[in-house]
């Protein structure tokens, strides 16, 4: 008799999909570059607002979820949160409509725009198994 494993789904933003995501990253390399680190922050999460940071470069990702320091912060509200993290909204279209803000070292951002985009593809499974509500 065989067994099927069942996938955990975790909701958006949730203490347990920033797990999921720390985990997912964890296994990643290739991440070149120079190191930056960027601070998310989303406004109205239906927990409270939620902050987490992404560390890139080096060869490495890792999410933290710790208060600490980063070179840029990116801050949006719930729903676009949502909208981006979906793929229904692309991060450029949010900016130029005022629900992404960029804050910090801006030029560090434009530096890790490769690493950045890569992030999509690492955390493709962590979305499909994901809750938005």
């Amino acid at each position: 008799m065989s067994v099927e494993k069942t996938a955990l789904v975790a909701r958006f933003l949730s203490p347990a999909w920033l797990d999921d995501l720390a985990t997912a990253a964890d296994g990643a390399s290739g991440v070149d570059g120079e190191p930056v680190t960027v601070e998310q922050v989303v406004t109205g999460a239906p927990g409270g607002d939620v902050r987490y940071r992404l560390r890139l470069g080096g060869g490495r990702v890792a999410v933290l979820r710790e208060p600490g320091e980063a070179e840029a912060r990116l801050r949006t509200d719930w729903p676009t949160a949502v909208a981006l993290g979906r793929g229904e909204l692309a991060a450029t279209d949010a900016l130029l409509a005022g629900r992404l803000r960029v804050g910090g070292d801006v030029r560090a951002l434009r530096r890790a725009a490769a690493a950045l985009a890569g992030l999509d593809a690492l955390f493709a499974e962590v979305r499909g198994r994901t809750t938005w509500e």
